[in-house]
């Protein structure tokens, strides 16, 4: 017991002391008559307002603010319970907080303030990682900004600059790096598909005046040159990343939006972050020049081996770029399964190292050089399916004007229809599947009877062969294939690059008659109308092509849209 008569504090209810005033509608305070006083004297105590009821003679009270706990009033021990003085209608009720309460609101202000933390911290990580990323002023070579919603084209470029330790052993001494490794990647406008098309270093190619800006702010422009490698568009006279661009759409047609800019050290530390890549080899490699040393079959590599694997030229192929091309081609698409793997995206440690190597590795143009625009490109990049990333090389002839061969030159019927199509957004993965389609088609058109030689009736035109072409290919088929009643038309309207038979439905049995004849595939034949030839009877039309080799020369016109060397970055795939 505490002195002054106290007792436990739980002896009388805290409400109890509290009673209504009727004539002010409101709570308040009155001690009972065994309540001790206080040892602090009161206030000084004014006369009651008339009409209103005071507190009773000889005692002081101090208002409280409504709502405000008030401090539970004890009496002595042994006292007779209080009687609830005139007026007292039931009790108010008054809360006190739990320390259960004070524990989850201490908790929560301690979260709020560490989330707050977090997000300040997370925020000044976000600049150290804007930070460690180069930009390049390209002026308008490059798009103003990145959209989400559009197609976009970007030009990946590794150069042979030396940056990091232990990397003296590769490119030019002092140099500012060429645009070694070149790939241009269309991501289509519903992220279903994406191409990777590589552009041969060795490629000859115009390169197009170019302005450039210098480290002081000031503008010049660098003069350009006709009929030089690919690579000199990087470096040489001063030439930035937007020279390089230029390039690519000169040679090309096909524009790109952005640029991401790379050295050999990125290749070193990005493997090195997701903990390795696995490659494939048919054959095991020793490679002296490049120290490559791999067994046959499948090996992690990262770090200096992985940089070795995309460097080598000697261990592969014909030990040319086209071959590299390839194998860094395959490289790619592991190093995108790695980086897309539920052990990589689920480790918070991998994506932190990935982060800081990522964004050290890069140099970019300035519209993208925000963190947060690279996170969007990446996640627009990750809703594209592996199976559906096509990687390609730009198809090459070897350069006519070499004796000795060490550089390329676009392969003018090939190449276009590639550039055509990533200009048009054209998926080569369902070009592919089309393919396959249309390769059932056509083969069901082979399948079937066959009508008799002499049942065949046909006119033929040339379309692009050699003068003279359909009088000869006529007289073969009249007096060595038995195909008398066929005639020369002369020459065709528009010139083909490809032969073809155009036939009705009900002369499909001549048709495969005649594509057995002259070996032509099931893509030559085109279903269609007859003719009236010149006895006025229905005759089918054969329309020498380009690709016509000779009178009594099967042909083989099959050719595909997609180029052959073109793999899709979700199949593993072994370098030879």
């Amino acid at each position: 017991m505490d002195t002054q008569g106290r007792g436990r504090a739980d002896d009388v209810d805290p409400a109890d002391q509290w009673v209504l005033n009727p004539n002010t509608g409101e709570y308040e305070l009155r001690l009972g008559p065994s309540a001790p006083r206080s040892a602090v004297p009161g206030p000084r105590r004014s006369a009651p307002a008339p009409g209103r009821t005071g507190a009773p003679a000889g005692r002081t009270t101090t208002p409280v603010a409504p709502g405000r706990d008030v401090p539970p009033q004890r009496r002595r021990r042994g006292a007779p319970p209080e009687e609830p003085l005139p007026g007292r209608r039931g009790r108010r009720p008054v809360k006190q907080k739990s320390k259960a309460k004070r524990a989850v609101l201490w908790t929560g202000g301690t979260m709020a303030f560490v989330l707050v933390a977090g997000a300040t911290t997370g925020y000044f990580y976000l600049k150290h990682l804007e930070g460690n990323v180069g930009t390049t002023d390209v002026g308008d070579a490059a798009a103003s900004n990145f959209s989400k919603d559009e197609a976009f084209n970007i030009l990946i470029i590794g150069t042979d600059k030396r940056t990091g330790e232990g990397n003296e052993g590769y490119g030019d001494t002092g140099s500012v790096g060429h645009a070694d490794t070149n790939i241009l990647l269309h991501v289509a406008k519903d992220r279903t598909n994406a191409t990777a098309l590589s552009i041969p270093r060795d490629l000859i190619v115009d390169i197009p005046d170019c302005q450039t800006k210098q480290e002081d702010g000031s503008e010049t422009v660098v003069a350009g040159q006709a009929g030089v490698r690919f690579n000199r568009s990087l470096g040489e006279k001063g030439r930035d990343a937007g020279c390089t661009m230029r390039t690519v759409e000169a040679a090309t047609g096909i524009k790109p939006d952005h640029f991401v800019m790379a050295d050999f050290n990125a290749v070193k530390t990005l493997t090195t972050a997701v903990d390795g890549v696995e490659v494939c080899v048919e054959k095991a490699v020793d490679d002296e020049k490049s120290k490559l040393v791999l067994p046959a079959g499948k090996s992690k590599v990262e770090g200096e081996k992985a940089l070795a694997f995309v460097r080598t030229r000697h261990a592969f192929g014909n030990e040319g770029d086209l071959d590299r091309i390839k194998v860094q081609q395959q490289f790619l698409g592991s190093l995108m399964r790695k980086m897309t793997s539920g052990d990589t995206l689920t480790s918070p440690t991998k994506l932190l190292k990935l982060a800081e190597a990522a964004t050290n590795a890069l140099t970019v143009d300035k519209a993208i050089g925000k963190v947060g625009t690279l996170k969007d490109i990446a996640l627009e990049l990750k809703k594209v399916p592996t199976k559906n990333i096509s990687f390609m090389t730009i198809p090459v002839n070897d350069n006519p004007a070499e004796t000795v061969k060490a550089t390329v030159v676009v392969d003018k019927a090939l190449a276009p229809p590639i550039f055509d199509a990533i200009n048009n957004d054209v998926s080569f993965t369902e070009v592919k599947a089309q393919e396959k389609k249309e390769k059932a088609e056509v083969a069901a058109r082979l399948k079937g009877t066959k009508s008799a030689a002499s049942d065949v009736r046909v006119r033929i035109l040339n379309g692009g062969a050699a003068g003279g072409s359909a009088q000869q290919q006529l007289a073969y088929l009249q007096t060595r294939a038995g195909v008398t009643k066929s005639e020369n038309a002369g020459n065709a309207e528009a010139a083909l690059a490809r032969t073809t038979l155009e036939y009705a439905p009900d002369q499909a049995d001549q048709a495969r008659r005649l594509a057995d004849i002259m070996g032509l595939s099931g893509s030559a034949l085109k279903p269609g109308k007859s003719v009236t030839n010149s006895q006025g009877l229905p005759a089918m039309t054969l329309t020498l092509g380009k690709d016509f080799k000779g009178a009594g020369v099967k042909l083989n016109s099959a050719t595909a849209a997609a180029p052959r060397n073109a793999s899709t970055a979700d199949k593993v795939q072994c370098a030879s």
